[in-house]
C-alpha cells in the first residue's frame, strides 16, 4: 500500500489523491452526458459541485461535532485534509440535500439529470477503490492465492481491485447505454444496481466485514435491498415505454 508520497518538503496522502481525481473525471463524464441528453453542461457540474462541498463540510462538521473533544483542543485540525475524520453517512445526506435543492432551483428534470450523472458516479467508484487500496482499507479475507498482496500480516485477496474492475465494468455499460434507454433515469438506477450486486457478490472476498446477528454480512443485506428497490424502479421507470411500445 502507498498511503502517503513525499514529493520534496510535501507529503501528499494518496488516497485524498485518487478521490480527487476521481471527483475530476467524474465531473468531465458528468458534463459529456449532460451534453449527449441535451441537458445545460454547466448547471450539472454546479450541481455536483456544489452537493460535493455541502457533502465535504457537512461530513467534517458532523465528525467534528462527534469528536468535539478533540477539535476544542486543536481547532486548526477542523482543516485537516484527511479523509478519514470525515463522517461519511451525514456527508452523503448533506450533499444529496443540497445537490436537490440546487436541481429544484435551476428546475432540471430528473431523470434525465440522474442520467447524467451515471457515468460520473461510475467512474467515481473506481476512483474509491484505488483510495481504499492505496489506503489499505476494506481489505480482503486472508487467501492463498498467485494474485494475493501482502496486508496487515497476512496474504489477502487484493478485494479494493475487484471492485475497482467491477466500477470500470459499470462504468463502460452506462457510457455505452448497453442496457438502459438514454435520459430515462435507467443508466443511473443501473449503476446503483449493478453496484449493489458487485459488492453483494465481493464482500464474500472482504476480511474486513460486519457481521450482524445470525452471522449475516450487513453489506451483503444492505446490498441486497438496494439491488431489490434499483430493480422495481427500473421496472416501474421502464412500464410507460413498454406499454407505448405495445400501442403502437
Amino acid at each position: 500500500m502507498l498511503p502517503f508520497l513525499r514529493l520534496g518538503p510535501f507529503t501528499l496522502q494518496t488516497p485524498g489523491l485518487a478521490l480527487l481525481v476521481g471527483v475530476w473525471v467524474g465531473s468531465a463524464l458528468a458534463e459529456k452526458e449532460a451534453a449527449r441528453l441535451r441537458l445545460i453542461a454547466n448547471d450539472i457540474y454546479n450541481l455536483i459541485f456544489y452537493g460535493l462541498v455541502a457533502g465535504i463540510i457537512g461530513a467534517r462538521l458532523a465528525y467534528a461535532i462527534q469528536y468535539a473533544s478533540a477539535y476544542f483542543a486543536n481547532p486548526l485540525s477542523l482543516f485537516a485534509l484527511t479523509p478519514s475524520t470525515l463522517s461519511p453517512n451525514a456527508g452523503l445526506v448533506i450533499g444529496i440535500a443540497v445537490a436537490v435543492l440546487f436541481g429544484r432551483r435551476k428546475k432540471l428534470p430528473l431523470r434525465p439529470t440522474l442520467d447524467a450523472l451515471a457515468p460520473g458516479l461510475a467512474a467515481f467508484m473506481i476512483a474509491f477503490a484505488v483510495a481504499h487500496f492505496l489506503g489499505g482499507d476494506a481489505f480482503g479475507a486472508p487467501a492463498q492465492l498467485p494474485w494475493a498482496i501482502y496486508l496487515w500480516d497476512d496474504y489477502r485477496h487484493p478485494s479494493q481491485l475487484y471492485q475497482a474492475v467491477a466500477a470500470a465494468i459499470i462504468l463502460v455499460v452506462v457510457w455505452r447505454h448497453l442496457l438502459g434507454h438514454p435520459g430515462g433515469g435507467i443508466n443511473f438506477l443501473l449503476v446503483v444496481g449493478l453496484s449493489a450486486a458487485a459488492r453483494v457478490f465481493l464482500e464474500a472476498f472482504r476480511g474486513d466485514s460486519v457481521i450482524w446477528s445470525g452471522g449475516f454480512r450487513a453489506a451483503q443485506i444492505i446490498g441486497v435491498l438496494v439491488l431489490a428497490a434499483s430493480m422495481w424502479l427500473i421496472r416501474v421507470w421502464t412500464r410507460p415505454a413498454l406499454a407505448t411500445e405495445v400501442i403502437s
